[in-house]
């Protein structure tokens, strides 16, 4: 049986300092533990693969330590952080509220909160996706949420904030985990790949990131199934082949086609991209999201908003310069025409190509109403 362990596991962070792009909330429990002034139920929210559990466990795992560090991190030697690591840890209990949602649950979770930890201070109850929760079991854990024996901290974790009943929020401390950036993601996939011995473009990274969206365990699970399939050397083109992304190539062709007012040759890179199997809706939103980094590019102080690696950057600075902003802020509002009656269209890719004829047309109108 084969011993690969997903990177989402194996590089799963083991300390504060190794969580991705919370750098406030791990500093702000840091000094919460370090001074004492720790609250007794956290809620943590945010959107998939952020950290909410991740940080949850490093939490509990901290809080245990009978020997923690200067920089406030779990020694990783004492009997507490062994048993921890091997999932032996009696002061750490998890539960899914998915798929344990009830009030017999509920009920079975605090008659286990009464009982004092036998090794170390705190017993750490971590709840994944609290707002599965039943109504009545929101009602039975109130109680205890409200007044815990001493020994005893909560932390829940929850991707849908706006499910949870405003009496639980109101006990609890709330912390809400951000998207991680993309630049923040491929920087991460980069030491990820240096230790596991794998060459890969900068670019390639970037992209991978971007397809995440923000989520770094998609990152990594991307990444891997990237790695499957091109072996120990990932170059920008396995990741376009293999995610069957619509490459930045495309949008840059038909900017030169913009500006010769060329009909015939926007339709038929149009057509290739369908034939491709591309759909129709994401190549207009790919379109209005290259010419808002155009515009962005207009002004060098608006260039780092750009998610997207050093090359690119170089390339849509530089393409940037040959359209008028003017040229860019019609474009856009073609396209977010186009975007809006695109699901009503009954032609859809007719009301596409009409876009990008109109696209064509933008100059000389614009000298028209210009002379």
């Amino acid at each position: 049986m084969s011993d690969f362990v997903v990177s989402a596991r194996k590089y799963r962070p083991q300390t504060f300092d190794t969580v991705v792009g919370q750098r406030t909330i791990t500093e702000t429990l840091k000094n919460a533990i370090k001074s004492g002034h720790l609250a007794q139920a956290f809620l943590f929210c945010g959107s998939r693969g952020v950290g909410k559990t991740t940080t949850a466990r490093i939490l509990a795992k901290t809080l245990n330590c009978f020997n923690r560090t200067e920089q406030i991190e779990a020694c990783d030697c004492c009997d507490s952080c062994m048993s921890f690591n091997t999932g032996a840890s009696l002061n750490i209990y998890e539960l899914d509220a998915a798929s344990n949602n009830s009030v017999d649950d509920i009920r079975s979770l605090i008659d286990q909160v009464r009982i004092a930890p036998q090794l170390g201070d705190h017993k750490v109850y971590i709840i994944d996706e609290v707002h599965m929760l039943s109504p009545s079991a929101f009602n039975a854990f109130l109680k205890t949420l409200e007044e815990p024996p001493k020994h005893a901290i909560f932390i829940l974790a929850t991707t849908e904030k706006h499910k949870i009943i405003p009496t639980i929020l109101s006990r609890c401390q709330i912390f809400d985990f951000q998207r991680i950036k993309v630049k923040d993601i491929a920087q991460h996939l980069g030491v990820i790949a240096t230790k596991e011995l794998v060459t890969a473009d900068p670019e390639a990274l970037f992209l991978i990131a971007q397809k995440a969206d923000g989520a770094l365990r998609d990152a990594l699970s991307i990444f891997d199934q990237i790695v499957t399939f091109s072996g120990n050397n990932i170059t920008y083109q396995d990741v376009v082949t293999n995610l069957n992304i619509l490459d930045y190539e495309y949008y840059f062709k038909f900017i030169s086609f913009y500006l010769q007012e060329d009909i015939p040759s926007s339709l038929l890179l149009f057509n290739e991209i369908v034939e491709k199997g591309f759909d129709n809706h994401n190549f207009l939103v790919g379109m209005s999201e290259h010419f808002r980094n155009l515009l962005l590019c207009k002004d060098e102080r608006s260039v780092p908003l750009l998610e997207v690696g050093d090359i690119v950057e170089q390339r849509f600075v530089a393409q940037s310069k040959e359209l008028k902003q003017a040229f860019i802020l019609r474009a856009l509002s073609v396209l977010n025409k186009a975007d809006v009656e695109f699901k009503s269209a009954k032609n859809q890719r007719l009301l596409v190509e009409v876009c990008l004829m109109q696209l064509c047309s933008l100059q000389s109108e614009g000298e028209k109403k210009n002379p």
